[in-house]
């Protein structure tokens, strides 16, 4: 069973702040042409400058639209087209239209879900009712399309997908006000596994001890952990991206996923042929030019360009990691007697601002920005300037998937990244070698790990041009078989089970006696 319309909500659709953006926009060109026009994706609206990657077109849906703010005028919505390969439909909602209604859409969700609101803080009001009300407007949605549809005699399917417990509350109220959708819900990272982590607590050595629950009160997680955790039992499909955070899953949920929907990677974004060549040209005459701004020198032509990236996540990032390897990596080419190259690492994590360093032959430049084509360092995206990296390390602790490796293959660029990253547990499983180098990772070997960073950095140093070019192909190569054309047969599937079990309540609901 597939669906006719497909309803997907995620705090980061149209709002670049994570991985999650980067699933659902490379994966959105595969859905397009499966199902053109027939995908809404459902985001948090914060203002026409905000949201910079929509683009809004008041002609979509007017009859709906219409039709939906004479019913409910107090929540405002957009809708457009979310400026990505593919430019699905985007619907973006206010997250506080329904702020009056807070503690009686709380009552509802404890009395029908068991969602423990009672402890909430920080971000939780506002995901929740930007879930809540993203649930309204698809029930509306949905019954508009079902009375406008062209054949009578055959009922069309719908598939609502909740991205994160940001989103929960859409599972919630479709469950309870409008049965026949079916749900699914994905969690990239369980919050209680990635507290964890980020709270130097030893997730692996003692992972089958931990207690998601108990967790949670120690943690002070009560309330953002009950609705992740009920949203995985209640959602007819429940999914994650690796087998990494199944076991998580399974663990600290207490519910083992139905399948799991690694994350794929969209290949137009990558240049071809003549084009690539020059996007990488110019990329690494604007690393080099800043680095040495940034330095105080000249940086050379041959430098070995380095990169990591991603949240500001010391630990679970392995940030720490990656400077500890910086630290024996200079060390080692100190004591070499070989000559070595002039080695420039970037560090292009948002918020971490700190000045430049030197250190023998290598350097550290900091980018404290979201690279999306506006920062005053630079002024080009991420993937501008990935593509004119040598090679990039991603050593995370805690990593469900790991997007940034991937993006990195993508791109002809060389990776080295851990066994505990769910791309890394999944390369390693692939017949290509030498694009992607996988370090095992434990609670207990920062320093072992650290030390492999930098033997892997001065070995790739040394290889020849030629042996480099093999380093590149066979990452483009690993990278090919993460296609969202591979990897989008395990949404098809994850949308049949969930059919499945809605069609089987909807005979239960119209058949009560064979509850």
């Amino acid at each position: 069973m597939q669906p006719d319309y497909i309803f997907e909500t995620s705090w980061e659709v149209c709002n670049r702040v994570g991985g999650i953006y980067a699933v659902l926009s490379t994966r959105a060109a595969s859905m397009q042409e499966e199902h053109p026009d027939k995908v809404f994706f459902f985001g948090p609206d914060f203002g026409e400058h905000s949201n910079i990657y929509f683009r809004e077109d008041s002609t979509l849906l007017k009859e709906w639209q219409n039709v939906f703010r004479l019913s409910h005028s107090e929540i405002p919505l957009r809708i457009g087209r979310w400026q990505v390969p593919g430019e699905p439909i985007a619907i973006l909602l206010k997250s506080d239209a329904l702020w009056a209604k807070k503690d009686s859409i709380y009552a509802w969700a404890w009395d029908k879900f068991h969602v423990q609101s009672h402890a909430a803080y920080g971000d939780y009001d506002e995901s929740c009712l930007f879930g809540y009300t993203a649930g309204i407007v698809m029930e509306s949605l949905h019954n508009y399309l079902v009375s406008h549809r062209k054949s009578k005699s055959e009922r069309p399917k719908f598939c609502a997908h909740a991205n994160e417990w940001q989103t929960a509350f859409s599972i919630f109220y479709l469950h309870d006000k409008c049965p026949e959708i079916a749900t699914l819900f994905t969690t990239h990272a369980t919050g209680i596994g990635r507290s964890i982590a980020g709270n130097g607590k030893p997730l692996y050595d003692y992972f089958e001890c931990y207690n998601g629950d108990q967790m949670a009160q120690e943690l002070n997680m009560v309330s953002k952990h009950s609705v992740e955790k009920q949203a995985a039992h209640w959602a007819d499909c429940f999914t994650t991206v690796s087998y990494i955070t199944a076991r998580e899953c399974a663990q600290l949920l207490d519910k083992k996923v139905d399948i799991e929907t690694p994350n794929g990677f969209e290949p137009t974004y990558v240049p071809k042929g003549k084009a690539f060549d020059e996007k990488r040209s110019i990329a690494r005459e604007a690393l080099r030019k800043v680095a040495g701004e940034q330095l105080g020198g000249v940086v050379p032509q041959n430098a070995l360009l380095v990169g990591i990236s991603g949240r500001l996540e010391w630990k679970n990032k392995g940030i720490d990691v990656f400077a500890a390897a910086l630290d024996k990596l200079a060390q080692k080419i100190y004591h070499s007697d070989q000559p070595e190259r002039e080695v420039v690492a970037f560090v292009m994590i948002p918020y971490l601002d700190r000045a430049p360093s030197r250190k023998g032959k290598v350097s550290a430049v900091f980018v404290p920005y979201y690279l999306d084509g506006h920062d005053p360092l630079f002024g080009m995206t991420y993937y501008d300037l990935l593509i004119g990296l040598d090679i990039t390390v991603f050593p995370s602790y805690y990593e469900p998937w790991g997007y940034t490796p991937l993006e990195s293959c993508a791109f002809h660029v060389p990776t080295i990244t851990t066994s505990l990253t769910g791309f890394g547990e999944w390369a390693a499983r692939q017949k290509e070698q030498g694009g992607v180098t996988v370090i095992e990772r434990n609670d207990s070997n920062f320093d072992e790990v650290a030390e492999k960073v930098a033997d892997e950095l001065l070995r790739f140093d040394r290889l020849s041009k030629d042996e480099k070019a093999l380093a590149r192909k066979a990452a483009a190569a690993v990278a090919k078989k993460a296609d969202w054309k591979h990897f989008f047969q395990y949404y098809r599937k994850a949308y049949d089970i969930a059919l499945k079990k809605a069609k089987k309540r909807m005979v239960e609901l119209q058949n009560p006696t064979l509850l």
